[in-house]
């Protein structure tokens, strides 16, 4: 099982914030220049997402 994993204080302010920020605007760029939905966006943030979702294997026991 993985252990929870946390940002630190310095992580938060600097790095994830950054990439927060940069994603948050390509977003709005997104709906600026397509006109699409909010709706749009989530569907492409959820398969992006889903990237990084770990595979868990069906394993019959």
């Amino acid at each position: 099982m993985n252990k929870p994993y946390s940002f630190n204080q310095e992580q938060m302010n600097g790095i994830v914030e950054e990439i927060y920020s940069n994603i948050f605007k390509e977003c709005e760029k997104l709906k600026n220049e397509t006109n699409c939905p909010n709706e749009q966006v989530v569907a492409l943030l959820s398969v992006i997402a889903s990237n990084f979702v770990p595979i868990i294997e069906n394993k019959n026991i």
